[in-house]
């Protein structure tokens, strides 16, 4: 049996290193090395997209992989792609090591500087695990497979911006869309999507926060299923115990739901925490939400400077809404993208909380009236982010024929649409 064998090594002096002996390995076919967390991430999504056959039956990744760090990159590869049997190579063979790797979802342990016999043995170890993992998930089992869903995050220039409504409709376009979708509170001391959506239910994030192996089952019990078929995981009821939500658990937590669902939206509020901090940096989409004011806007470029500081996310990775848009404010969508040096959404949602009031005041907002400007907006930036899996029996006006909501075409802003200069040079 051949051995495919896929080396992630960041150093290219080691990458050729490991990648000349594991070519010496009997029956062994090595890939061409991977340099960092998030092209290995990729390159074995795209593999598992097209088979499960396809994957590599042995990863090897070196201790100084970046910019997630090897522990936590071995958590995400057996937590996406169970049957892959992962191999780190590390200078550190202390016990404590040894265990955290096992602990990890690590096959094996080879210590630096590199030996063949070792090497060996391990590789073909992990080899036959895959072997032996690869026949169980062809009968069926209660494990996560494929290579995961869509992750986006909302966040706030500042509070009160509308990240909640946002990451709730976003929600539930994609739910109505006939996808498979999470929606997950990780504004830990502050969240609110119970509220919005009339729900009391007494477990949440930190029942998965100390679980150092979430199955589905256990993931199951910590979600509760709203009767619009999105599953829900929530903010502590009491704030301070969103510190136990750590970055490494937030981290496994995110993975975990991505396997499971196919849209997965977090609601990251407007403060910077671990947790919600690896969310962003991991998100495939990250949404900055802003609203066209000063204080916003500041808020805004501040947030996105921060992460671009601590290597979270970079301006350019990130796309900003504009919240309550007015056509005739001094500060319009242009202005704001040169300011932030962001990508900004081409949809914009109106101001019009009278729409929104009944529903927010009754925790109903999964009840908005599909006719609310509000909605539509929301709903046509879930098109614009790619969420929503639109059916084939669309009107001519893009919105479903139950007329839930629109998934329209993105509009683009009209060249010179860019209003006054008076107080937009504040915002600079």
């Amino acid at each position: 049996m051949t051995t495919r064998i896929l080396p992630a090594v960041g150093d290219p002096d080691a990458a050729r290193s490991v990648t000349t002996l594991l070519s010496q390995l009997p029956d062994a076919e090595p890939g061409a090395p991977v340099a960092d967390s998030t092209q290995l991430i990729d390159t074995l999504a795209r593999l598992a997209g097209e088979s499960i056959d396809e994957l590599p039956e042995v990863v090897v990744v070196h201790e100084r992989i970046g910019p997630v760090p090897a522990l936590e990159l071995i958590r995400e590869v057996s937590l996406r792609f169970p049957a892959i049997g992962v191999v780190l190579i590390t200078a550190d063979a202390s016990p404590g090591l040894f265990a955290a790797a096992m602990e990890s979802g690590a096959r094996g342990l080879v210590t630096l500087p590199l030996s063949y016999e070792e090497l060996v043995n391990r590789v073909q170890s992990a080899a036959q695990w895959s072997v032996g993992v690869r026949r169980h998930l062809g009968s069926g089992g209660d494990v996560f497979t494929g290579p995961g869903g869509t992750v986006v995050t909302v966040s706030g220039a500042k509070g009160g911006v509308g990240v909640t409504v946002t990451a709730v409709q976003l929600a539930l376009a994609a739910q109505a869309s006939g996808r498979t979708v999470a929606l997950v509170d990780m504004d830990l001391q502050a969240g609110d999507i119970a509220s919005y959506l009339d729900v009391q239910f007494r477990r949440s994030i930190v029942d998965l926060a100390a679980i150092a192996d979430i199955s589905p089952r256990v993931l199951s019990d910590a979600v509760f299923s709203h009767s619009t078929g999105l599953a829900l995981l929530l903010a502590p009821g009491d704030g301070e115990r969103g510190e136990e939500v750590s970055d490494r658990s937030a981290r496994q937590i995110v993975s975990a739901l991505r396997s499971r669902y196919e849209v997965v939206i977090i609601d990251c509020g407007s403060q910077l925490q671990g947790a919600n901090a690896a969310a962003i940096e991991m998100a495939d989409t990250a949404l900055l939400v802003t609203t066209p004011d000063v204080i916003a806007v500041r808020g805004a470029k501040r947030i996105v400077r921060m992460w671009d500081r601590l290597q979270i996310r970079k301006a350019e990775e990130t796309v900003t809404l504009v919240n309550r848009f007015i056509r005739n404010t001094e500060i319009q969508p242009p202005l704001i993208e040169k300011i932030t040096g962001t990508r900004m959404a081409s949809t914009a949602v109106p101001a019009n909380f009278k729409e929104l009031q009944g529903a927010v005041d009754s925790g109903r907002m999964h009840e908005l009236d599909p006719k609310s400007t509000v909605k539509q907006a929301l709903w046509g930036l879930a098109g614009e982010l790619g969420i929503v899996k639109v059916p084939e029996s669309t009107d001519r006006r893009g919105k479903f024929k139950n007329d839930r909501g629109s998934i329209g075409r993105p509009r683009r802003w009209r060249d010179g649409d860019t209003g006054g200069r008076g107080t937009t040079e504040e915002a600079r």
